[in-house]
């Protein structure tokens, strides 16, 4: 079995449960710029992306000049359902287990950096985790660089690593960095589309989650 020092969390999807929020603000904003909607699941396979890299996805015909109005639309949509996010439930005493077991934790996330503070701050988890990466700071997901970064910060080796995530991307990015991942079946992504990715295990809700991880960390 794995001894997992650094566990590294996906935040939207995985400790968040912001997966419809997003959804929303992508429809809403096309709908304000008058372009086509995608569908719930077409916009939800992006989550994880650099924001640009998840519209060129999504909203193929947004053209660069739309860009901005796009952006200040999506970010109204998202900020005003910005107070009903929370963590999933059991996430926030599940990262306090895996600190004391002397763990390191880490978040890479399609975020921006602006974003990922916020949602720290408004969950009071910024001094939880040891090292943050967001999509605006180096290469969007499945590029291995956030987690090569992360583990050259914190001086951990691969093979002491673990990403945990909700999408393909998550897990496409653990397997281009050569660390385990670890899905789960909450968030954005389908069963069999993280099957796919060849992960560790893929679990269910955040108890199965807590199950797998403990006894694969620390000493």
């Amino acid at each position: 079995m794995s001894s997992y020092s650094l566990v590294v969390f996906d935040w939207d999807g995985t400790l968040m449960d912001s997966t419809h929020g997003i959804v929303s603000a992508i429809q809403g904003a096309c709908r304000d710029l008058e372009l086509p909607v995608p569908s719930a699941s077409e916009a939800s396979w992006v989550i994880g992306l650099s924001l640009e890299s998840a519209l060129r996805r999504a909203v193929p015909q947004l053209t660069q000049a739309m860009l901005p109005r796009f952006l200040e639309r999506y970010r109204t949509h998202y900020l005003l359902r910005d107070p009903d996010l929370q963590l999933f439930d059991g996430i926030q005493p599940l990262l306090g287990e895996l600190a004391a077991k002397n763990v390191r934790l880490a978040v890479a996330t399609g975020k921006s950096r602006v974003g990922l503070n916020r949602v720290l701050a408004a969950t009071g988890l910024r001094n939880v985790f040891d090292a943050t990466r967001t999509a605006d700071e180096t290469f969007s997901k499945p590029h291995p660089a956030m987690l090569q970064e992360l583990m050259a910060e914190l001086d951990v080796e691969p093979e002491h690593v673990i990403m945990v995530g909700d999408t393909s991307h998550d897990l496409n990015m653990a397997t281009n960095a050569g660390v385990h991942g670890l899905g789960v079946t909450y968030g954005a992504h389908s069963p069999k589309e993280l099957l796919e990715c060849v992960p560790q295990a893929v679990v269910d809700d955040v108890p199965a989650l807590r199950e797998w991880l403990l006894p694969r960390v620390g000493g």
